[in-house]
């Protein structure tokens, strides 16, 4: 895996600093193993940050809101394509999902993992 760039992680600790609704809500149901495995949160991986991700099943969750409904050209998929590349599963779930939803989410989230176990 590419080295983290300094840039990489100032960047990826500022959005720590400052997460949507959404990801604060999807945070809280899946830190402390609550899913029995652990996520990180806004992690470096090569060129990209993924929101949430576990590293021991390859998996990626991404919170999708204003800033990827215009889609900067594409770069949603060409991120996807790196990762899934490399073997991660990548979900999205739109922030307003995330908030009338959230049960649902964690479901689908740990029947990717059970699936990868």
């Amino acid at each position: 895996m590419a080295k983290r760039t300094d840039r990489q992680l100032r960047f990826a600790r500022r959005m720590r600093r400052s997460p949507t609704w959404a990801e604060l809500r999807l945070w809280q149901a899946l830190r402390r193993k609550s899913l029995g495995v652990r996520f990180r949160r806004q992690e470096p991986i090569g060129p990209f940050i993924a929101d949430f991700v576990c590293l021991d099943r390859k998996v990626i969750v991404e919170t999708d809101g204003d800033t990827h409904s215009s889609d900067d050209h594409g770069y949603t998929d060409r991120r996807d394509l790196w990762f899934e590349s490399r073997g991660f599963a990548v979900l999205h779930f739109d922030d307003d999902y995330v908030y009338k939803y959230l049960p649902e989410a964690m479901e689908t989230i740990k029947r990717t993992l059970d699936e990868r176990a």
